[in-house]
């Protein structure tokens, strides 16, 4: 076998066995040799991540047999372990960032607009930038090609961001990156074998009956925005009326550690489940893919959702509704504030915006996707967990 061949396959490594063949010899079914390597810097925010997984079909289309490494900032990367389109996931530690400086890369994608994410594109080798780079005189953020001048000005221009642009994040970061033509690419983070097996557990512990549905309401949000999330008030509110026009239905309160207190107290004396917050990023995840419906604000546990085709029902407030899709999959409720958007992140206006959503509408947004959840209930449920117990067993 051709020597080089062997040592630019994408699974040899070269200090321990193939995880594909026990031999490296002519015959091996699974030599694959990358065409290109790809970088992808995206560091965070953690819901803004998930986001990005929707970049990876386009990036595999533009450069078929690519090997992606993406750079991200912890705990992000226990998201994207195991994807089966990323070939390494690193983080911006010291000792991640030693292995980088070892590698060359063809490309680099760069979505944050940072001088720390300019700084990890430093580290290595890179043939061609897109997406966002850094004036070095001064640290200013610039494009890296006139493909983002259009995302660039919406960062420098709210007039630009929250009255003119109406696409979503999504589809302007594919042109930004020059990644062809947008395909509305979903996003893609998929659960593993045995995660699938674990959401359907929960499902069956959860469920009150299998005639309706589980509903999740994510609570939180991260501390940069902390305006993004309702209040207790609202929560109990909302949990009470959906368990008056929906006694059947199961009411599961979805966060973070940073939610634990606060889901106690939005859970006392009602009939609702409290997931586990402080088990870990995927963990989450899994409580998420067993839901239904997820009614959330603009936060990670919102892209979580989308990320497993729920239907979800977003609130928005000091964020911007037009930059998310949600696939057709839900609705968005937005504040009543004639200050949204606005993107800050203190506030001293003595009515919020997240006083100003209305409950009503979220209910109404409930009923139409509970149908649609109703509707589309197949396989049944038993059917799915046998085949995920089988590819479990498989892998």
């Amino acid at each position: 076998m051709n020597l080089m061949a062997m040592i630019n396959c994408r699974y040899f490594s070269g200090y321990k066995p193939c995880p594909k063949s026990e031999l490296c010899d002519e015959a091996c079914d699974h030599l694959d040799v990358p065409t290109i390597s790809i970088l992808l810097v995206h560091l965070g925010a953690l819901g803004a991540v998930v986001r990005s997984t929707s970049l990876l079909k386009a990036i595999k289309r533009k450069f078929p047999g690519c090997m992606i490494t993406w750079v991200t900032d912890a705990p992000a990367h226990r998201l994207l372990q195991s994807h089966p389109a990323i070939d390494r996931v690193l983080t911006t530690s010291e000792e991640d960032m030693l292995q980088l400086s070892t590698l060359e890369f063809e490309v680099a994608y760069v979505v944050d607009k940072s001088l720390k994410a300019a700084g990890v594109v430093r580290r290595t080798t890179v043939d061609q930038i897109y997406g966002f780079n850094i004036n070095p005189r001064n640290g200013a953020v610039i494009p890296a090609s006139p493909a983002a001048q259009e995302l660039w000005d919406l960062g420098i221009n709210n007039h630009k961001k929250f009255f003119i642009n109406q696409k979503a994040e999504t589809q302007l970061l594919i042109e930004a990156l020059e990644l062809g033509y947008f395909r509305r690419d979903d996003y893609w983070l998929d659960l593993t074998a045995s995660e699938k097996v674990e959401a359907h557990k929960r499902r069956t512990t959860w469920t009150c009956s299998a005639e309706d549905i589980i509903i999740g309401l994510n609570t939180g949000c991260s501390t940069v925005i902390p305006y993004k999330k309702l209040s207790v008030e609202f929560h109990r509110e909302i949990i009470q009326l959906v368990k008056s026009r929906f006694p059947e239905a199961s009411i599961v309160l979805l966060g973070g550690p940073e939610d634990t207190c606060r889901n106690q107290q939005i859970a006392d004396g009602l009939d609702v489940i409290n997931s586990a917050t402080e088990s870990g990023l995927r963990d989450g995840l899994i409580s998420v893919a067993a839901c239904d419906v997820v009614i959330t604000g603009d936060s990670l546990g919102m892209h979580m959702a989308i990320s497993q085709k729920k239907e979800v029902i977003a609130w928005f407030g000091p964020t911007c509704a037009h930059e998310i899709d949600l696939y057709d999959r839900g609705q968005k409720i937005l504040t009543k504030s004639p200050c949204s958007p606005c993107w800050k992140r203190s506030c001293e206006k003595s009515i919020m915006c997240y006083d100003q959503v209305s409950l009503e509408e979220i209910i109404d947004a409930l009923e139409s996707s509970r149908a649609n959840c109703l509707s589309r209930r197949s396989p049944p449920l038993h059917s799915v967990a046998e085949k995920d117990q089988g590819d479990l067993a498989r892998s």
